[in-house]
């Protein structure tokens, strides 16, 4: 539980003095869309490993 509070107040300092609003709201919707991008990339990996893929 303690990594999941420091992870989410890493996350509320990075964007608390960031600017303008715009600006804190881009970087915001960038970062949860490069971490849907990272699950993505991640289910791809696990599940080529769980069916036997081979990695030549």
């Amino acid at each position: 539980m303690k990594t999941i509070s420091l992870l989410k107040e890493i996350y509320l300092e990075g964007f608390r003095n960031i600017g303008t609003l715009i600006v804190r709201n881009y970087f915001k919707l960038f970062a949860w869309f490069c971490f849907a991008m990272f699950l993505v990339a991640l289910y791809a990996f696990i599940f080529r490993v769980t069916t036997g893929f081979a990695f030549d």
